[in-house]
């Protein structure tokens, strides 16, 4: 077991409290580097990499740090800090743009369901940046579509603003990767749940939870939560960079015998 913190693991975790500390202070950090979805008006490419470094509560960047001291000061001992970063940082991309997609497929299924409302472009777009059901309500007003938010349809245009709204903060997709390495490099290695002094092997303690993520996803709690907005958990931002771990640590071992691996 590596006790030490890594060079990278290291400036990672000072970079994560400095921007959790400062986004108490100033006031626009949050809706600058937080990453919104497609659909928000709040969207800006740079939120791709930027709300890995961004945490809803002290609990939240204490769970995550703490897990990227255990397992990342490991991983970055064996394969350096040049491969460790790109591997941390590409599966936080993952994890950012899984979560975007499956946001962008929900807040389509709730405009289907109101396409019989025949609002405009434009007046679509208001309504997912609109703030409250409320202003909803005064925009399709505007737009001649009286009391429409009673009907079903008008109700899923709440549903959509209320999905499209919710920005993403957190290393957690980033970590998951994190996890799915370690399994891969030591499969027999004990691991705990937290609260649960059972001892389990990471080739079976990885996949488990990665499952449980999966679950929650689909049926709507997570033991490392990406906060998505009110309080909820990007469950598919998890999985997102569970694959791209996944699919890199594939890629690495099926090539590390020839002249295509990384040096």
């Amino acid at each position: 077991m590596i006790n030490n913190i890594t060079p990278t693991v290291k400036q990672l975790l000072i970079i994560n409290i400095m921007v959790f500390v400062g986004s108490y202070f100033i006031k626009d950090l949050h809706s600058l580097f937080a990453l919104y979805n497609l659909q928000d008006s709040h969207f800006r490419i740079w939120q791709l990499i930027t709300h890995m470094f961004m945490h809803a509560t002290p609990a939240h960047i204490f769970f995550n740090m703490f897990a990227l001291f255990s397992f990342g000061s490991m991983l970055e001992q064996f394969w350096g800090p040049k491969k460790f970063l790109f591997f941390y940082i590409s599966c936080g991309l993952g994890a950012a743009l899984m979560q975007l997609g499956i946001n962008y497929l929900e807040v389509q299924h709730f405009l289907n369901e109101a396409s019989s409302l025949n609002l405009s472009p434009a007046t679509v777009k208001e309504v997912l940046n609109a703030t409250s059901g409320p202003d909803i309500q005064v925009i399709l007003e505007q737009a001649g579509k009286i009391d429409l938010l009673t009907q079903q349809n008008g109700s899923a245009l709440v549903s959509a603003a209320s999905v499209s709204q919710v920005p993403m903060v957190g290393a957690s997709g980033a970590i998951y990767g994190l996890l799915v390495a370690f399994a891969f490099m030591f499969p027999t290695a004990e691991m705990f749940i937290i609260f649960i002094p059972i001892p389990i092997k990471a080739k079976y303690f990885v996949p488990g939870i990665i499952a449980v993520d999966l679950i929650s996803g689909i049926y709507g709690s997570s033991i490392f939560g990406d906060n998505a907005g009110g309080g909820g958990v990007a469950h598919f931002a998890h999985i997102g960079g569970a694959i791209i771990g996944f699919i890199m640590m594939w890629y690495w071992k099926k090539t590390q015998f020839n002249n295509r691996r990384w040096n």
